[in-house]
């Protein structure tokens, strides 16, 4: 009958049969009644409750007494077993099986349609949940790479406070020795100075690097071929790492220049050199490379679109794990032992880096090796011959020199200076206190002034007096290399300093008048 109307009819002679038909796509069944009553269901409901959530297969169930249970009582477990079922009563009329059929097959057909339907609902809701994640990995990414530069500014300006402090106390430490070398000629007394002049620079150095990370150092920029710098270190990389650490240097000879402080690059390179040799006890390979790379868009945050030359220093040692990595330019952080590093060697090259507008980058992987790349702005000029030296004088200097700082160890370690070089010194603690003794009629050639004060800074006080005396020659004396309010081409010297430092300073800015600007 069913074949007559169109419908591709299968006969199954069993139940096993019958389930290998559904699974290959059948669209409905008829199933009579004794064929249930003789076999074990148990294969066909599992498979019927294992459909998927989109499929309910239609059952048509031919019975002697129909559906009604006053009638059938086993048609409530027929109904249990197989679920969606329509129950035929025989004899029946031809046209009602057909008619039975066709609504089976188009209840089949509606269910493929909803399984289209939720399928191409999945797949949407699965890329709106990739892109979902993605958005929030890149959120999240963001909001760490912002919670990192916030901790690392924080502690910026922690570390630079503090180095500010350490250099007021350095100041009059040095000067005092200095002082103190000259006059003493016994030999145990001079020996005993000279130690502490030098634990006293090795302190000077600590301060320049926590200064560097803090990106607040004393830097001499110039014009550098960088590739003529790196290979006049090869040998001192070289002796520095070791006879089991193979340094090789691969630098094309025609670089740009690169705008930086020569001395204060030397010393990174140097401390990476020695990062990476603690890093292969076993010895390995060390390579210095640069190229020349455009920076354009957003592929750096922390660089701006422009010109750099990449240096990279790579090791083939033991690397870093996620966490350690994740706090390699912290300051004082150090995975060697107690007393065998300050940890600020990278803290320093990444202040540095940031310093002169570039920017560092560590790569590794533990058990692999350390990769740093550097990027420096190519300069905008070409190479600039070294500068000559100032030096230090014996020179008499005769003058009045009116110095203003409102730490008396520094006013009075750096008076003692000055009246040791030949000036005849004033002293005051406060802009408004030199203010009062240049209003009562006391003219100094020099002003030395400090520039963080109470009130006034020096920059503002050196304009006022520069009002009413306008050949009185200025050196301001700073904690930090880049202060706000300080003209470029203001002379300058940072703390701490030598004797012989402020005896330079002074014999090249009295050679002639100085140009101050108004505050």
């Amino acid at each position: 009958m069913l074949g007559e109307t169109g419908v591709d009819c299968r006969v199954c002679d069993d139940i096993d049969v019958l389930i290998g038909e559904l699974r290959d796509g059948a669209g409905f069944a008829v199933i009579t009644e004794e064929a249930l009553s003789k076999s074990d269901l148990r294969p066909l409901k599992n498979w019927i409750d294992g459909q998927p959530e989109w499929s309910d297969f239609p059952f048509v169930l031919l019975t002697q007494r129909g559906g009604g249970l006053e009638r059938n009582p086993a048609a409530a477990r027929h109904l249990e077993t197989l679920g969606n079922v329509t129950f035929l009563e025989r004899p029946f009329h031809p046209t009602t099986l057909v008619s039975l059929a066709q609504a089976a097959l188009r209840g089949r057909r509606r269910q493929y349609e909803a399984r289209a339907r939720l399928e191409t609902l999945r797949a949407s809701e699965a890329n709106l949940e990739e892109r979902v994640q993605a958005r929030t990995k890149e959120l999240e990414l963001a909001q760490e790479a912002l919670r990192q530069s916030q901790k690392m500014e924080a502690m910026g300006t922690l570390t630079g406070g503090v180095a500010h402090d350490f250099n007021n106390l350095l100041t009059p430490i040095l000067g005092t020795l200095d002082i103190l070398q000259r006059r003493i000629v016994g030999e145990r007394e001079t020996r005993l100075i000279t130690g502490a002049l030098q634990s006293a620079e090795r302190a000077k150095t600590l301060v320049q690097r926590l200064l560097a990370f803090a990106r607040r150092q004393p830097l001499q920029t110039k014009s550098v071929d960088l590739a003529d710098l790196v290979r006049g270190m090869a040998d001192l990389v070289a002796s520095t790492s070791g006879p089991r650490v193979a340094v090789r240097v691969d630098i094309p000879p025609r670089l740009p220049a690169v705008r930086t402080d020569p001395h204060q690059l030397e010393m990174a390179i140097l401390n990476l050199a020695v990062n990476a040799r603690d890093a292969m006890p076993e010895g390995g390979v060390l390579t210095l490379s640069a190229s020349e790379e455009t920076i354009s868009g957003d592929e750096h945050d922390d660089l701006q679109p422009g010109r750099y030359i990449r240096l990279q220093v790579a090791d083939t040692g033991t690397g870093m794990d996620e966490e350690t990595l994740s706090r390699a330019i912290e300051p004082f952080f150090s995975t060697k032992g107690v007393g065998q590093g300050t940890g600020l060697g990278l803290s320093m090259v990444h202040g540095l880096a940031a310093q002169l507008g570039g920017s560092m980058r560590i790569s590794s992987k533990f058990g692999v090796g350390t990769r740093i790349d550097l990027w420096l702005p190519l300069s905008g000029n070409g190479i600039t011959a070294p500068e000559d030296n100032v030096a230090h004088s014996e020179t008499r200097h005769f003058g009045a020199v009116l110095l203003v700082d409102d730490e008396p160890l520094i006013r009075m370690s750096t008076a003692d200076i000055l009246t040791d070089l030949g000036y005849s010194v004033t002293e005051a603690g406060s802009a408004e206190e030199a203010l009062q003794l240049v209003e009562g009629g006391f003219a100094p050639d020099v002003l030395i002034t400090d520039h963080l004060m109470p009130g006034l800074t020096g920059t503002q006080l050196a304009g006022r007096i520069r009002d009413q005396l306008p050949k009185t020659i200025v050196l301001i004396i700073s904690g930090y290399a880049e202060v706000d309010g300080i003209a470029a081409d203001v002379p300058r010297l940072t703390k701490p300093f030598r004797e012989s430092d402020l005896a330079r300073m002074l014999q090249s800015i009295t050679k002639g008048a100085v140009t101050f600007p108004q505050a």
